[in-house]
């Protein structure tokens, strides 16, 4: 498994970089699968935020979704030591998931088939999404907006298309309050997000329009 440990607005010591592997070492345990971590600590130069002033983002990337937890504390060991409880409880998760996904597929490959339009079906919805070719998922780029302190961040991601339960899920891995994703039955893009409580609502964006009218000159 690798681990890349990067610093934003802030130098990353061997000592940590060393804490982070010990730390890090029961992913494995619960993600046997998992590829590659990335380590983002972020530090806040804002006094008024000194309690939260240093922010560690663990993001497990495996042949699975992408899970992602994080955490800020005044001291960047407590920040680490807070995302990696978070992380530790969406990885049982995803692995409990996993489980019950196995066993349903399993009774469905016992149960007969009445037609091959069915194995088509059935196929169809097991079939990996075919990944991205432009760029790799999980490169940003960040730009400033004018003049202004605002500092604007751009992501790639997968474009997958999956049911509504299966967004939430995948929010809730990734600790996020919505989350973006390609509705299965209706085709179009679309996105959760979290309300109140245990509420959740769904956008999804008409992605056909109108041809423009011609313009007609007058002379």
């Amino acid at each position: 498994m690798e681990i890349a440990v990067v610093g934003r607005h802030t130098d990353v010591t061997d000592k940590f970089r060393e804490h982070v592997q010990d730390k890090l070492t029961k992913v494995t345990q619960l993600s046997p699968n998992t590829r590659r971590v990335d380590v983002e600590v972020t530090h806040e130069n804002n006094p008024r935020l000194s309690d939260v002033s240093e922010r560690v983002e663990l993001t497990v990337r495996s042949k699975g979704p992408i899970i992602r937890a994080e955490a800020a504390a005044d001291d960047r060991f407590a920040a680490l030591d807070l995302a990696m409880e978070k992380l530790s409880e969406r990885l049982r998760r995803s692995r409990d998931r996993h489980k019950k996904d196995h066993r349903r597929r399993g009774a469905e490959d016992a149960r007969p088939f009445a037609d091959p339009s069915t194995v088509d079906e059935v196929l169809a919805e097991r079939s990996e999404p075919e990944p991205a070719v432009l760029e790799t998922p999980g490169d940003s780029v960040e730009h400033q907006l004018g003049d202004s302190p605002v500092v604007i961040r751009q992501k790639l991601h997968h474009g997958e298309p999956m049911t509504v339960d299966d967004a939430v899920e995948r929010m809730e891995l990734v600790g996020h309050d919505f989350f973006l994703f390609i509705d299965k039955e209706s085709a179009r893009p679309a996105a959760v997000y979290r309300r109140r409580g245990w509420s959740y609502g769904v956008i999804e964006l008409d992605t056909t329009c109108a041809a423009a009218a011609p313009v007609t000159q007058l002379t």
